[in-house]
């Protein structure tokens, strides 16, 4: 039985029991304390928190869900992966215990014939809470389950509640036998290998109060509407059903794994022992079919590579597949080849992913080719960074190889091998402890993330239904009441001087930050108060949350108030928001329709706007993106506004950006009609020329597929223009050229400098050259080792020292030599440098270079290596260069 039709099944079977059939949510979590949606349940928490009311009785869906915390641990077993399905079934203060227990019995025991999943109840086996006596006895007296299937369990395993006060309440869960080849009899308990956890029924009963860990709570009482909620992993009964091993065996998972090793030319054993030679390879068959259909089902939900939140996420799913496969020898891109592989797989529950295949293939093609260049990149980068530590001859730092590998995506393993084969070790201790601090604040943030329901609830409470009116579309200055107070988070009744404080009205003129447009700020004003303003924000649709602080006197819950914002601020604001949706719409007519936007940030006298283009834009098309742009404003072109429906506004053609939830009702922004047309809240000029004249000032790259352009307007564009034009007359000033005449001078200064940059090099290589005849001299006999350790003292850089010790290894060869070593110490920038060159009947004799130069390198308080041939490292105590010499000589002698 393939997974969609278990899906389809699921429905089908509590349809029939009136329950309301709910689509999947998107993986981007409407939970603001949430990334991505990681339980089934997660779209009905505001109904089993009682923050809003539910417009149904039962329910029942299957939710696409994400989890990413352990990315890492994906495909070292078999059982962890990323995205998966939960189907679940609810009830809001509607059926109980019996019901659920019930239902899932019939659901799992009727035969395939008759729409149920056909498994045999003897090998089911169901865990309960340990004071859960009323579920025992239903399964136990009902279902008829005989009472050595049934076993009790802790808090640790069968309660269910959010970490904080609010509801909770026992589960009960459902467990498969797949048999004694698996592991130890004794059901659940014993070992959950072989029983396997498909279904889980959670049962809301009580009221909690504090709660210290999972299994140290306080109850407060019974709850009055008993709730719901049952989650069955839809890839584990696929696995049952399918009778396949573990989930990357499934039907939506293999094929792109098997597709994979035919790339690779490798073949998939489904090991999990790390001592398998064969593991390395498993283990990333596994996690690159996990990450392709995870890629794949966050672009159809709108997620777009990037770095930050989910598109952070998406973009290391993608890379993490793709150098998976170029581990296994496979370098060309490979994404065209697995991508199909998993839409076709997912297609049949989720047909979407085939209707926006085009866009979701371009988005993830563009991925991995801004990868592969970023691998050219960061070798660029690389090789930099190899350079400096050479120069410095230090280690390579373990900050740079964190940045290579955070910023560049740059893998470490090829960090290590690129750096060794360069002669240069690296700091790996350092980069350690930044890859650590980066998994604890990884931890911070999703353990704050899960605590989030606390906050919002004090907002739900605020909303109460109700939302706030906004009237800063016509008013600037609105009358009104305060409708909720809150302090250091907490509800209040009033505030006092110099508090800092959240604030809700029932109306008000203050723009909430959305849609790009910053927050406004101002002054809120009653009797006997004055509050100063600095943010609005909206925590949940609808909400206005002021933010500021008591600047005199006392607020009171419930007062009469008049919200004034900063009208200056306000007015240059939508003069940049305006602007943003001009340059939108001159790049569309520039770039094509391609260019679509990302992102945007607009606050007065700035604004930043993000769009989908791969390439950089040339000095031309910048130029004609400023030109089209200060036409427009100069042709004065009308600004209109129309609420109409989200259908309607559509089929005008207006412009929405993708990812983004509309309402039923939208606002349409239309600049001189057709020309820009866009779905916006913000607010906007009543006509082009208000907003004065636009500098673009910058246009960069944000990530692979994502520029931005960033500009200025009105008074500031003006402030922009005259200080570039001051630098101008300066340089002509200093130049004594013409304006016309500036770029052509700065260039024959520059030229010169380059000359002589190589001259002054020329000769620094030609003193050091000459130094080194002198040295040939100092060469000393350890017992048949040729041996010539000096200290230069100050030298200009690593390079200058690494030519000499070579220069030297030749010159003692060509005067007949044997078994020679050169070692060199001078010092630059305060700093020790060490280079050793050893020749091959010395290394025959057990010398190697690299193993010397640790040791001279160690004394001077550093550290170094390099090839058998010519290593470099240094120190950070010049006082000891006496001392690393005669270590040196010690080791020659006794290798």
């Amino acid at each position: 039985m393939q997974t969609h039709e278990i899906a389809r099944r699921w429905t089908a079977f509590f349809e029939k029991k009136a329950h309301t059939v709910v689509p999947s949510a998107s993986l981007v979590s409407p939970d603001p304390s949430l990334l991505f949606t990681v339980a089934g349940m997660v779209p009905f928490i505001p109904y089993f928190l009682g923050q809003q009311t539910p417009p149904y009785q039962r329910a029942v869906s299957v939710q696409k869900c994400i989890r990413t915390a352990d990315i890492e641990e994906v495909g070292k077993t078999a059982r962890h992966g990323t995205f998966f399905q939960m189907a679940g079934n609810f009830s809001f203060g509607d059926y109980f215990k019996h019901g659920a227990i019930t239902m899932a019995w019939e659901l799992l025991t009727t035969s395939q014939e008759d729409g149920g999943y056909g498994l045999d109840p003897e090998r089911l086996w169901v865990t309960v809470y340990q004071e859960d006596d009323e579920a025992y006895e239903i399964w136990r007296d009902v279902v008829k389950i005989p009472t050595e299937r049934i076993q009790r369990m802790g808090n640790e395993d069968n309660y269910w509640h959010t970490g904080q006060p609010g509801p909770g309440g026992p589960c009960s869960e459902i467990y498969y036998d797949r048999g004694p080849e698996y592991g130890a009899e004794g059901g659940p308990a014993v070992d959950d290998t072989r029983y396997l956890e498909i279904w889980n029924l959670v049962f809301m009963q009580y009221q909690l109060g504090e709660v210290r860990s999972q299994a140290d709570f306080d109850i407060v009482g019974e709850l009055v509407h008993k709730n719901i909620d049952t989650g069955l992993g839809m890839e584990r009964l696929a696995m049952i059903l399918q009778d396949v091993e573990n989930m990357y065996e499934t039907d939506q998972v293999r094929p792109v794994l098997d597709r994979a090793a035919e790339l690779a030319g490798v073949s998939y054993t489904s090991t999990e022992d790390p001592q398998d030679p064969r593991f390395a390879n498993d283990m990333r068959l596994r996690y690159i079919a996990d990450h392709i259909r995870s890629a794949l089902m966050l672009i159809s939900d709108g997620v777009i590579p990037g770095n930050e939140g989910g598109g952070y996420v998406l973009r290391r799913l993608i890379r993490r597949a793709v150098r998976a496969m170029r581990l296994m020898g496979v370098n060309s891109a490979v994404l065209p080849e697995l991508l199909p592989i998993s839409r076709d797989a997912m297609r049949g529950s989720y047909p979407e992913v085939a209707e926006d295949f085009e866009r979701i293939s371009r988005i993830a093609y563009a991925e991995e080719r801004a990868f592969l260049r970023t691998i050219a990149a960061g070798t660029t980068r690389l090789e930099s960074s190899v350079a400096q530590a050479r120069e410095a001859g230090t280690l390579l730092s373990g900050d740079a190889a964190f940045e290579l590998h955070d910023t560049y995506g740059f893998p470490i393993d090829l960090t290590l091998e690129m750096a060794e084969e360069a002669g240069v070790a690296v700091d790996q201790d350092k980069f350690m402890e930044l890859m650590q601090e980066q998994r604890q604040r990884a931890r911070r943030d999703a353990k704050s993330k899960k605590t989030g329901h606390a906050d919002t609830s004090l907002y739900y409470a605020a909303h109460a239904g109700e939302d706030t009116v906004f009237t800063g579309y016509t008013e600037h200055t609105t009358q009104s009441r305060i409708r909720s107070l809150l302090v250091n988070g907490q509800q209040a009744s009033v505030a006092e001087q110099g508090q800092q404080i959240e604030l809700v009205l029932d109306a008000t003129p203050f723009y909430a930050e959305a849609g790009g447009q910053a927050a406004d700020s101002g002054l809120i004003t009653g009797d006997g108060f004055v509050i100063e303003i600095t943010d609005v924000q909206s925590p949940i649709k609808g909400l206005s949350v002021h933010q500021g602080i008591i600047r005199e006197g006392e607020a009171a819950l419930g007062a009469e108030a008049v919200a004034a914002i900063n009208l200056q601020r306000r007015l240059d604001a939508q003069k940049a928001h305006s602007a943003t949706h001009i340059i939108h719409a001159a790049l569309h007519q520039i770039l094509g329709p391609e260019a679509v936007q990302a992102g945007s940030f607009n606050k007065e006298g700035y604004l930043r706007f993000d769009f989908r283009w791969q390439d950089a834009l040339s000095d031309a098309a910048r130029r004609e993106v400023e030109e089209l742009s200060n036409i427009a404003i100069r042709d004065n072109f009308p600004v209109h506004t129309v609420e109409t429906s989200l259908q309607e506004a559509k089929d005008m053609g207006a412009m929405s950006l993708f990812g983004e939830k509309y309402g039923d009702r939208v606002r349409v922004v239309e600049i001189d009609g057709a020309w820009s047309r866009e779905l916006c809240g913000g607010t906007h000029v009543s006509a082009t020329a208000e907003i004065g004249t636009l500098a673009l000032l910058t246009e960069q790259s944000v990530g692979s597929g994502n520029r931005r352009v960033e500009a200025l307007v009105g008074l500031d564009a003006f402030e922009h223009f005259a200080a570039e034009r001051t630098l101008v007359n300066q340089l002509s000033s200093m130049l004594k050229a013409p304006t016309a005449e500036i770029p052509g001078r700065v260039e024959q200064t520059l030229t010169r400098l380059r000359e002589l940059e190589k001259e002054l090099a020329a000769l620094r290589t030609q003193q050091m050259l000459a130094q080194a005849a002198k040295l040939v001299d100092e060469v000393e006999t350890v017992g048949n080792v040729t041996l010539l350790a000096q200290n230069l003292g100050d030298v200009s850089s690593a390079d200058d020292l690494r030519s000499t010790v070579m220069d030297l290894r030749d010159r003692l060869a060509k005067a007949g030599h044997q078994n020679i070593v050169v070692a060199l110490i001078g010092v630059a920038n305060n700093r020790p440098l060490v280079v050793i060159a050893v020749n091959e009947s010395a290394q025959n004799l057990g010398l190697k270079a690299g193993n010397l130069v640790k040791v001279a390198s160690q004394t001077l308080g550093g550290g170094g290596g390099g090839k058998p041939d010519l290593a470099q490292g240094g120190g950070q105590d010049t006082a000891k260069i006496a001392d690393a010499l005669t270590a040196l000589r010690q080791a020659v002698e006794t290798a």
